[in-house]
């Protein structure tokens, strides 16, 4: 072996623990954006969907946020009421959403004294009064 494979070595040794140090020294920022629902169809297209960015719950539909929110309840109220249209209009669905999302949309509803199904009837109510 030469002196230089010798060097070359060390400073490969080096340059490793350096990385090291500085990958420990900066870690990687947490997701802002966590994914907690989706609503797709049989082709597995993806038709709607949620996530919890920087505390809010974010409904995309189409490819483009439909509106954002701190209410839990509300979110997966509108994704599910969005889930039974596609049905009724003849397209089969399927909803999938995160413990997390339930467990939050449920304890709002009961925390306005009311179950989650209440809600959601009480939210179409509302927006089917907007639309008249």
């Amino acid at each position: 072996m030469s002196i230089q494979s010798k060097g070359r070595r060390e400073a490969k040794k080096k340059q490793a623990e350096r990385e090291r140090n500085q990958a420990a020294a900066n870690p990687p920022a947490k997701a802002a954006v966590e994914p907690h629902a989706e609503l797709r169809d049989q082709q597995r297209t993806l038709l709607a969907g949620i996530v919890r960015r920087d505390g809010e719950w974010v409904l995309g539909m189409d490819g483009r946020i439909a509106g954002e929110t701190s209410s839990a309840a509300r979110v997966l109220a509108l994704i599910m009421q969005a889930a039974e249209l596609h049905e009724r209009g003849g397209t089969p669905v399927r909803l999938m959403y995160s413990d997390a999302l339930k467990d939050a949309a449920y304890a709002e509803a009961r925390a306005a004294g009311k179950d989650f199904e209440q809600f959601k009837r009480e939210l179409a109510s509302e927006l089917k009064a907007g639309n008249a």
